[in-house]
């Protein structure tokens, strides 16, 4: 099960505890959260916690959806986006690696869109999600 690090409901993450589970990742963390506020700085940030199943998470939104989930993992972390059809669409005819892109084509549609996870271990994928966090923003 692909569960958060963070499971008690109770005990909302705090910076410190991130940063002792996140490890080396947790600047490449901060980078996303501080991009993300940079291209919307409407944007607002809140952890979330949809229930045991899945611990907690944490989200930059605008006023009506999320932009970016970043789901906390020990020693690594996860960013996901959820993609409606011209996002989608944007995607696939960008410079994203074609991992990415072969992940979103086979990906689930749901209601709200395509939904997809980007692990983040290191910097490689770093270029690709804020590639990611500009056609979010776009649609």
């Amino acid at each position: 099960m692909d569960k958060s690090i963070f499971t008690e409901k109770n005990s909302q993450p705090d910076d410190h505890q991130l940063k002792s589970q996140l490890g080396t990742t947790y600047s490449l963390w901060k980078s996303l959260v501080e991009y993300s506020f940079d291209k919307y700085p409407k944007a607002m940030a809140e952890w979330n916690f949809p229930g045991e199943k899945y611990g907690w998470s944490f989200r930059v939104k605008d006023r009506k959806r999320a932009i970016i989930y970043l789901l906390p993992r020990e020693c690594y972390f996860k960013v996901a986006f959820v993609f409606g059809q011209k996002a989608t669409e944007a995607v696939l005819q960008s410079n994203v690696s074609p991992l990415i892109k072969s992940e979103l084509k086979v990906a689930k549609v749901y209601a709200e869109g395509r939904g997809i996870r980007v692990e983040i271990r290191d910097e490689a994928a770093i270029k690709d999600v804020k590639e990611l966090i500009d056609i979010k923003l776009m649609f």
